[in-house]
Order: structure tokens, then sequence, then C-alpha cells
């Protein structure tokens, strides 16, 4: 019996591939997704919530895709944040953008982002299969046979849009970079990114749930390798929070971090400390530190680990004392044990080459035909919306060069 044949073959029900899908009508398009149910990690965004882009002017994005925002610009281009925004808001989605420019639906249902795309894809005529495992694509006459669990099919394309390994029970578990080298590609390796952080000898562990604007320094080898500053957050294993997160694709176990509790440099928090002790001298030392953008029990503990006794008034502070209150509270170092898994990681670094896609089309350089779209691909953004909308981007770019292909 011969193939059932459509112009597209999707693999995936994520952000990309349904975004894909969405936009390639009037072709004849299939899905195939080995979960149960569409969009598993996709209703785990933004704890739920789903922030599904950034606001602001998208020509400023590409800062926050790590050494690969040169990659993404084009689709980005092509596809903007308004882009999405409107979208979504035309299929009966209002959204609103919080303090932090993250963009999510007023309902903060990710299921209602889900049933959009899925609606979408029935407006446009795409049959999308369940429980159905592909196994392999490879080439056949002209096009690609898609071999499944229980069938195969045929399509001139293929678009790869099977995410990275983050929250493998999802069944993220990275699939389609099988199917890249199978097609002669090459893997980059997977590695978990956008990972709260577990320390060594976690001094601060008792202040978990605490959150605030810090500095956090990546020091490797007793070299500094960047600083990025946000919100941090103490956890009761090690530090999470954006600026964590965002840096943890950079941190391997054994680099130092020094974190920055307050906006003051080590030489204006040692100057208002001589300041305040000449003016108030017999007041305890965390009352001095009062204005620091430091939270009360945070500045407690700090004292502490300083080698200052309970009690201590400015007067009593030795030089040794002040110095090492100084350095903690302005680059406190701890020890990196190891970065979380990609059970807890939201996505992956790694995978499909950009040197070998079409930066432009999103079609694969080695295998024409082949089209990538999403996490599949080396890209892992910073938090805010940043991933799903470089999935919706890269999905659209890929469906609107397919459309045209199939059309000339």
């Amino acid at each position: 019996m011969s193939m059932r044949e459509y112009d597209v073959i999707v693999v995936g029900t994520g952000p990309a591939g349904l975004f894909c899908a969405a936009h390639l009508a009037p072709a004849k398009v299939l899905i195939l997704e080995k979960m149960k149910l569409p969009g598993r990690k996709l209703l785990l965004a933004g704890s739920g919530q789903c922030n599904l882009t950034h606001s602001g002017d998208v020509k400023t994005f590409t800062g926050n895709y790590g050494d690969h925002g040169n990659f993404v610009k084009p689709s980005l281009m092509a596809c903007s944040n308004e882009t999405v925004m409107d979208f979504f808001e035309h299929r009966g989605v209002p959204l609103f953008t919080n303090e932090n420019d993250k963009v999510f639906p007023v309902s903060l249902r990710a299921d209602d982002v889900l049933d959009a795309l899925l609606d979408a894809c029935d407006e446009a005529g795409v049959e999308i299969f369940y429980s159905e495992v592909v196994k392999s694509v490879a080439p056949n006459n002209g096009g690609y046979s898609v071999q499944t669990s229980l069938t195969a099919y045929q399509a001139k394309y293929v678009v790869i849009a099977t995410g990275g390994m983050s929250y493998p029970g999802t069944g993220s578990t990275g699939d389609g970079y099988a199917f890249a080298e199978s097609l002669g590609h090459t893997i980059v390796l997977p590695e978990p990114s956008l990972t709260p952080v577990y320390v060594d000898d976690h001094l601060l562990w008792d202040l978990s749930g605490i959150s605030l604007p810090a500095k956090v320094s990546i020091w490797h080898e007793g070299k500094k390798l960047m600083t990025r500053e946000g919100d941090l957050l103490i956890t009761r294993f090690g530090y999470s929070g954006p600026v964590i997160l965002d840096a943890s694709r950079w941190m391997r176990a054994g680099d130092q971090l020094r974190i920055a509790f307050t906006p003051l440099s080590p030489e204006e928090v040692d100057t208002l400390l001589k300041e305040r002790t000449a003016e108030s001298g017999g007041k305890q030392i965390q009352n001095l530190l009062s204005g620091l953008s430091c939270p009360d029990r945070l500045t407690r503990a700090l004292v502490e680990i300083s080698g200052i006794p309970e009690g201590t008034t400015g007067g009593q502070l030795t030089s040794k004392m002040r110095g090492a209150l100084v350095e903690n509270l302005t680059g406190f170092p701890v020890i990196v044990e190891r970065v979380g898994d990609f059970g807890v990681a939201m996505c992956t670094a790694g995978g499909v080459p950009l040197a070998e896609i079409n930066k432009k089309t999103c079609e694969s350089k080695i295998a024409p035909g082949i089209f990538f779209a999403g996490e599949v691909m080396d890209i892992d953004g910073d938090t805010g919306g940043y991933n799903i909308q470089a999935a919706f981007s890269t999905g659209f770019v890929a469906a609107k060069t397919i459309l045209r292909m199939l059309c000339a």
C-alpha cells in the first residue's frame, strides 16, 4: 500500500511546530506528535501563565540570545513580537505586559495560548496525529519518508520542531538530534540552560525565599568571564532568579560566583561605613548599613559571616572586620557545585549547529527540504519570553519559505 503523502510534515506540537503549521495554508500539512496531548512543555511556560514574548523594540532582542543573536535576527525581523501579539489577540487571547516587560495572556492561562494555536491549525486544515512516535526521517523520491511507530508518510518538506531536552517528562527528549544526525548534520553537545545553580558550603541556605536585585560575576580559573545584573533568588540549595538563570549557560562546576548584594562599589560601601561610624559609632553594625538595598535578614547574616560578633557597634569595628564585610556585601564568594540538570532547566543549549542552517530560511544547508524551528537548534535565549519568541519566529520563517518553494 502506498504511503500517505503530504506537502509538509511537521514533527512536534510545541510553539515552533504549531505556529509553523498554522502559517502553511493552503499546503497539505500533517503534524506528528509522540505524546497523547499537544504542547505539554508550552503549558509549563511562565509557571503555567505563559510568558509568550517580551515587549519593546524587537531590534534590541538579539542581545538576549548569548552568542547566537545574529542567527535569530532575520527571523525576528520577519516575525516580531508585535506580529506574535497580534496573532493571539486576533484569536481572542487578550494580552498584557507586566512591570518587567514580559507579555502574558490576561487570563494568565497557558491553555488559552495553546488553544489559539490549535484553532489556527484547524482553520488552516492541518491534520495532527497523536501518540505517533517518529522513528526516522530519510530521503525518498525527491522528498522525505517519515517512518513512525505506526506507519510511514511521504512529504516534500519536513520541519523538525521537536524541542531540546529540558523537562523530558513533557516529551522533550532530544529526538530531533537523531533525525538531524541521520541526515548528515553534526550536533553541538546539548546542555541544560536557564537553570538554577547549586553551591558548595551554602552559608545563606536559611534565607531561602529572599529575592533582591544583585550583580553576579562568574570567575573561571581565576579569570572573570562576565557580569550580569538582575533579580537574584536565594534557595535552600543555592541561587536562582533571572540573573542566575540567564548566566547559567556560562557556568561550570568549580567556577566561583561573586555576588554583589548592593549597587554600591566596594569603595563606596567602605566610605559609607567609615562616615557612619564617625557620625554614629554607638550604633550596631547592621543599623549602619541601612539604605544599601539589602534586606535586614541578609544584612545580619553577612555581618555574622564576616566574623563580626553580635552587638558590635561601629566604634568597635576593626579594619579587618570592615574589609570582610565590604567584600561580602559587594562580592560574596560562592563555589558552583553544579548547575541544574535537564529536569529543572527551562531550555537547552546546544543542538543542530547554526552554521549548518540557513538563517534567512531555517532550511538545512546539508539536507535540502529539511527545516528546523525552535529549540532543536543551538539557540537558547534569556528568561522573559525570548525563547518562545524565537520558536514562533523561526517556525514562521520556515513556513513562509516552504510556501514560496511550493508555489515556485
